[in-house]
């Protein structure tokens, strides 16, 4: 369960956790706030249960084991019980929403799927398949850690109920009010269509989310495609242990030499299972990375958001300045219906005027007021974000790079190993 923390050849840090090891790197930091610095953080096992929901149907799910253990316990040699609880996915579900919300200037990190995607064709798509669970269970155990170790969302309060307190943390949740925050889709739609002064570097980020989506879509499709392919090639060497193993029984000389370089072939043929079984594990790894483009993309309309009420509010304050003097100069600048009715129904009284003329002044001290907020919120989340997009881009860097080189390396191997199995059937056949 222990987080075993390395140091790579690039001043990063290897975090490896759980049972399994579910790993990734972070940046190297000095910040003692750290959660993972002061608590050891797994998802240890995974539970398939039955139960009523919440119109009183039976249904299956899965509940996953959260453990967790001060740091400090284990480096002063101690061994104190572990604390654990159990969390479903839409627990899981719900604190990342939460986080979303709340932290709207974080690349929140992303929850593995829910449903497999980008399977090749003998990859079970099922998510109550065991090996789709415990490749989630990893998924899951990463994304604590992400967050453990991100310098803002590490210190948040519900998270760290989250991690040890099973019974009333919902509530606590629903407590702080978060829902009612929550931009609605119709919203953000409208500020991305709408905002007149969309900020560049944002704009070219979420466009660099999009190509990103894109580009690691495409590679998982070609991955599936040539899983496939793997998957039938090395199977087919299954049918030259067979007829080698024929054919030795009805020669003398040669029969040994064939059996054995057809049990070679049969040992090869088996061998994709595994292989893939280790391919699925960098395919999830390029996953995560396509649900983080999601992520920066959030960021990014949220960001549209913010900037779309600070040109609104410049604009209700622009109008509103405009009415004031027009009621003050009594001079009508643009159409409006304010015009026509004068014309028609006549001038105000000086009474009705001076009392729209107060009404206003409020109004605009008012709104000077809400520009202000604006601005800064628009300024404070600009400020923020991009400290935590820098954040993102080298950790981003870094992991894909090191996941490409495995990957690559364990082509190699594959290949060689496939080397070695001719090799080896040569040497059968050299002894015939």
């Amino acid at each position: 369960m222990n987080n075993r923390i390395m140091l790579s050849h690039n001043n990063s840090v290897k975090i490896v956790g759980g049972i399994n090891g579910s790993c990734f790197s972070a940046r190297k930091t000095h910040n003692n706030a750290y959660l993972l610095k002061k608590m050891e953080i797994s998802v240890a096992e995974a539970e398939k249960r039955t139960g009523k929901n919440a119109v009183n149907m039976q249904e299956t799910y899965t509940v996953y084991l959260i453990e967790t253990r001060p740091v400090d316990a284990a480096s002063e040699g101690t061994n104190p019980a572990l604390d654990s609880l159990w969390r479903r996915y839409s627990e899981f579900e719900l604190l990342r929403n939460y986080l979303l919300v709340t932290y709207p200037f974080a690349v929140v990190p992303p929850l593995p799927e829910k449903r497999a995607e980008f399977v090749w064709h003998k990859l079970s798509a099922d998510n109550m398949d065991p090996d789709f669970v415990e490749r989630r269970r990893v998924g899951l155990e990463n994304f604590l850690l992400r967050v453990a170790s991100h310098p803002v969302l590490s210190s948040d309060k519900i998270f760290y109920l989250f991690l040890t307190e099973e019974n009333g943390w919902k509530e606590t949740v629903f407590e702080t009010g978060f829902q009612a925050k929550a931009d609605s889709r119709l919203k953000a739609l409208n500020a991305t269509f709408r905002v007149k002064n969309p900020d560049k570097r944002f704009a070219e980020m979420k466009h660099y989310g999009d190509e990103l989506q894109s580009v690691i879509s495409q590679l998982l499709r070609v991955r599936a495609r040539a899983a496939d392919r793997l998957y039938g090639v090395y199977k087919v060497h299954g049918n030259y242990g067979r007829v080698f193993s024929e054919w030795s029984a009805i020669e003398k000389e040669m029969g040994d030499g064939l059996q054995s370089a057809g049990h070679h072939m049969d040992a090869y043929a088996a061998s994709v299972d595994d292989i893939l079984e280790e391919e699925e594990h960098y395919a999830d790894q390029l996953k995560e990375y396509l649900f983080y483009a999601d992520a920066l993309r959030y960021m990014c309309r949220k960001h549209e958001l913010t900037q779309y009420e600070l040109e609104m509010a410049v604009q209700d304050l622009t109008s509103k300045k405009q009415q004031q003097e027009e009621l003050a100069t009594g001079t009508i600048r643009t159409f409006s219906l304010k015009g026509m009715t004068s014309k028609l129904f006549g001038q105000e009284t000086p009474e009705q005027r001076e009392a729209k003329l107060k009404m206003l002044e409020t109004q605009i001290e008012e709104g000077e007021e809400q520009v202000k907020e604006r601005n800064a919120e628009c300024d404070e989340f600009v400020k923020s974000a991009w400290v935590d997009i820098e954040r993102f881009k080298e950790q981003k860097d870094h992991d894909l790079r090191e996941s490409l080189i495995s990957y690559a390396i364990m082509q190699i191997s594959m290949c060689k190993k496939g080397i070695q199995v001719w090799n080896n059937a040569k040497e059968c056949f050299n002894k015939m």
